[in-house]
């Protein structure tokens, strides 16, 4: 029997370890990746230097390499190029609309808006947008306004106002990490509960088979909207649990999505309504997959890479006792990469350090994921050890730079 070819979209850091695991599982491995430096291409099978954006070299190297599947795991941008090539090749995919749908900001809010969910007003706009203009599109909404660009993940290019001081600003950043140059404004959320919920999710055959839901970390220093870790327990009580859980669900039978992991990025409001952010067609970054799979004693990684290939990945959950948070390595500053020292008092907790650079490599000012340096990832025993460590990680866990 001929060995079956998976595709993979995008060789970064975090996700090689797709990579690998296609291999362990028999799968011959055929990467596409534009970026010439990226590490997949040294473990992947066969490598092709191509945009993993670009739908017809996609779909040129699948038909080419005759693939059985194709994942674009933890990617935003490759999900969509992913499930076009799937649904013209008959390989497994969720529908192209909804995985649009997801990856969209603005159609994303309208879906959800006609469909009962709740959602704060927003409107699109574009980076020519006037202020005068902007301001009768904004007149009905109540301040704090949030403005990004509409096909970014991971709170990037994100800006919250108190006013329109800071327009120009936000809408420069915003553009900055857009693609389809479409931005939006909505009202800002008043939370009921203190963090943004995120985490994964994991479908198969249409049912939702792990709630992998945790609460996000913050950079507090000046950039609290760029994640820099997640924890479980989530802190969520028995109500909020069930309302998150119901909703998630709702929304992935409406979208008819079949399989797969999905990012979430949810708020709850003063009422526990459920805000859903975003529900990225993707396993999330910074690793959560592997977080996900230490706490519940399974294999998310081996999962999506199954789910791809449409072998059912029979996740039995086994919830491991104690609390799994991460710590994203970064540095506020620009520099060249020396070495991390750790404190006495938490060092015994980390289970897995994963660095990103070596002594000499350029550091660059943290503003967002692809800034990262590394991750770590830390289990103790009791909920009040998780949330003081995490209270005072930047004096805990220090990146030295030269």
């Amino acid at each position: 029997m001929a060995q079956k070819k998976l595709l993979l979209l995008g060789g970064s850091a975090q996700q090689v370890v797709a990579i690998q695991r296609a291999k362990e599982l028999g799968y011959y491995t055929v990467l596409c990746d534009y970026l010439l430096d990226n590490p997949g291409q040294y473990v992947a099978d066969k490598y092709y230097n191509a945009s993993t954006t670009d739908v017809e070299a996609v779909y040129d190297i699948a038909q080419k390499e005759h693939v059985d599947g194709i994942l674009a795991y933890a990617s935003d941008p490759a999900a969509l190029p992913a499930a076009i090539v799937c649904e013209r090749l008959g390989l497994p995919t969720n529908p192209v609309k909804s995985v649009e749908i997801l990856g969209l900001k603005y159609p994303w809010r309208q879906f959800l808006k006609e469909n009962g969910f709740a959602c704060p007003k927003a409107i699109a706009f574009t980076p020519q947008t006037t202020l005068s203009d902007f301001e009768k599109m904004v007149k009905d909404f109540t301040f704090p306004i949030v403005i990004k660009p509409t096909d970014s993940s991971g709170s990037k290019g994100v800006s919250v106002l108190e006013n329109l001081d800071d327009l120009s600003k936000a809408i420069q950043w915003a553009d900055s990490y857009s693609r389809n140059k479409t931005l939006i404004v909505e009202e800002f959320i008043s939370r009921g509960f203190p963090y943004v919920i995120g985490g994964d999710i994991f479908v198969w055959n249409g049912k939702i088979v792990l709630n992998g839901e945790m609460s996000c970390l913050r950079d507090d220093n000046g950039k609290s909207l760029i994640p820099i870790g997640k924890k479980k327990p989530s802190g969520l009580n028995d109500i909020q649990r069930k309302n998150v859980h119901d909703e998630l669900q709702r929304l992935v039978s409406m979208l008819g999505i079949h399989f797969g992991e999905l990012n979430i990025e949810i708020l709850l409001d003063k009422e526990n309504k459920v805000h859903f952010l975003e529900l990225g067609p993707r396993a999330g970054g910074n690793m959560i997959p592997l977080q996900l799979s230490d706490a519940w004693g399974i294999d998310l990684v081996k999962a999506n890479v199954q789910a791809a290939m449409g072998v059912d990945p029979r996740l039995v959950l086994n919830e491991q006792p104690g609390c799994f948070f991460t710590y994203v390595l970064h540095s506020h500053l620009d520099g060249r990469f020396k070495d991390i020292e750790y404190s006495d008092e938490i060092l015994p907790y980390i289970y897995r350090k994963v660095i990103y650079k070596k002594e000499g490599d350029t550091v660059e000012a943290f503003d967002g994921a692809g800034k990262a340096l590394g991750i770590l990832f830390i289990h103790v025993d009791t909920e009040e050890q998780m949330n003081d460590f995490c209270n005072h990680m930047d004096t805990l866990v220090r990146v030295k730079l030269k």
